[in-house]
């Protein structure tokens, strides 16, 4: 059989073009997956600081007391807050992880409010 214009041998692939059309999609959904990846990690604090004031706050410290749990903690730490959000963030900032328990004489580190 003669070779076809087109190119029948079995090892021959035409190249992956792109149209203009098709590198503004492309380049869309890349923006798009990089930008809700960062507001994800916003979301959950991985660029949260001290509000860009320039001077570190002191962290705040408290010390575990007998009956002390970690949601009467965080109801006392920021009272207007959701006390379901402080206590995970005094567990993530203190490395409690799996059934956190605190023990009387426990130092624990305060989110700054």
């Amino acid at each position: 059989m003669p070779d076809s214009p087109h190119g029948d041998r079995s090892g021959d692939r035409v190249p992956v073009r792109l149209t203009r059309r098709g590198r503004a999609v492309l380049i869309g959904f890349a923006a798009t997956v990089t930008l809700v990846g960062l507001w994800l990690n916003v979301g959950q604090g991985a660029f949260a600081g001290d509000g860009g004031s320039g001077a570190s706050r002191p962290a705040r410290t408290v010390v575990v007391g007998p009956g002390d749990t970690l949601w009467s903690i965080a109801s006392a730490a920021d009272p207007g807050a959701d006390p379901r959000r402080v206590v995970q963030r005094i567990i993530d900032l203190n490395g409690l992880g799996g059934d956190p328990i605190v023990l009387p004489g426990q130092e624990l580190r305060l989110p700054s409010g």
